[in-house]
């Protein structure tokens, strides 16, 4: 037998009717803030990602399913979402028209880890982006379409905030920061060494508890934002207290791709074990640039759908639909034709076997149907189906040219 790839697994069943309410859910209340829908390729060149998350992200020197194809081109598996939708964004010159524009996506991401609760090597994300907006209100505004998708869901969460600066603060700060770091370079990990040289900020994201504890008193980019970040900062804390959405400032939070700036947020659950982050965020108002766009503001962020599975509340399943039957052999194929003319409007599942009328009934369960339609040796004589409403439990006999 011939199992799934280790990393990789099979959405089935509930699984399968967990995802779509996901999808459903988080879909219907993006478009209600403006936001349609893009489909951006599986496949992608490497160099968008190199460019975009960063040569010395973890998602690129360790985890991208990176191949030559029989081409000669040097391609790999998307990792993450923004990239390709920012770039289909320039490819469709979008970054030279005014208009604001607002995408949400679904689908597989890959990337070669360890494979864990919650963290597969093809896992699933939905992400939204924001192109053209500048101003802090929509940062706010995205942190309470996430919180409202997740009350929408029935999962519980806190937020972390932090600011990571821009180009006039920031290097000072990163230039403080590399400083204190080499002084305790020889009590870091491997992976924070490296880091030292190649991007100091993602050692504050370090998981290594030891690494955690010597950073305690690391500078923090919060106490050396410049007068214009600094505000921003301070207008979104205030709006998220007049919203009644709590969160946390983590002064060591920084996001694991390179493109981000300014306001970076995190939902994270306890529930789900060591992964305990469940969406992620931020600011990323020089990425479009960085890929040959227009110089565009933007905000965006994704949610894993793996990590919330199981934290999903799912609404009560209601009956929906017929289920129909035949009771003699003769009357299968009046129920087919029936059913093909139904199917127009309403959802129908068709046994096509004779049965008795026990067995119909089990299977009108096993379906949850609304609708029980079965046509007899009589019923197909006269020209009429019997039919009965399983919440109500009314029963009658029905004209099919009635139906």
């Amino acid at each position: 037998m011939i199992n799934p790839l280790r990393g990789m697994k099979d959405l089935t069943f509930e699984e399968a009717a967990r995802f779509n309410h996901i999808i459903k859910t988080a879909s219907t209340i993006a478009q209600r803030y403006g936001y349609g829908y893009i489909e951006t390729p599986i496949l992608e060149e490497t160099a968008l990602f190199k460019r975009s998350v960063g040569d010395s992200s973890d998602i690129v020197t360790k985890e991208m399913y990176q191949f030559e194809d029989k081409g000669g081109n040097d391609v790999c598996m998307r990792p993450e979402g923004t990239a390709g939708v920012v770039r289909a964004f320039i490819s469709a010159k979008l970054d030279r028209q005014p208009v604001k524009q607002k995408f949400y996506y679904y689908g597989p991401m890959f990337r070669y880890e360890r494979p864990q609760k919650g963290r597969l090597r093809e896992f699933h994300q939905f992400g939204c982006e924001s192109f053209g907006e500048g101003s802090v209100y929509e940062d706010f505004t995205v942190i309470t379409m996430i919180s409202q998708i997740f009350e929408a869901l029935g999962i519980g969460y806190d937020l972390k905030i932090n600011s990571l600066g821009c180009p006039e603060c920031m290097p000072p700060y990163r230039n403080n920061l590399v400083g204190f770091l080499t002084d305790i370079k020889s009590d870091l990990c491997e992976d924070c060494n490296r880091r030292i040289d190649t991007n100091p900020i993602r050692v504050l994201d370090c998981k290594n508890e030891k690494c955690q504890s010597m950073l305690a008193t690391s500078p923090k980019l919060i106490n050396n934002l410049c007068d214009a970040c600094n505000t921003d900062f301070k207008k979104l804390t205030a709006m998220l207290d007049n919203a009644g959405i709590a969160y946390e400032v983590d002064t060591n939070l920084v996001r694991g791709l390179d493109y981000y700036n300014k306001t970076a947020f995190e939902f994270v659950s306890s529930e789900i074990g060591a992964q305990s982050a469940i969406a992620g965020g931020g600011r990323y108002d020089r990425l479009v640039e960085y890929l040959d766009g227009k110089p565009t503001p933007a905000v965006g962020f994704a949610i894993g759908i793996e990590r919330i599975m199981e934290l999903v509340k799912m609404p009560e399943l209601q009956r929906e639909g017929y289920y129909m039957g035949a009771m003699v052999p003769e009357a299968i194929e009046k129920v087919i034709a029936l059913a093909n003319t139904k199917r127009k409007r309403d959802k129908v599942t068709v046994e096509y076997t004779s049965k008795g009328f026990k067995s119909h009934m089990k299977g009108v369960d096993k379906s949850n149907a609304r609708y029980a339609l079965l046509i007899g040796e009589d019923e197909l004589k006269n020209g009429t189906v019997w039919l009965k409403d399983m919440e109500s439990k009314e029963e009658k006999t029905v004209l099919v040219d009635d139906l």
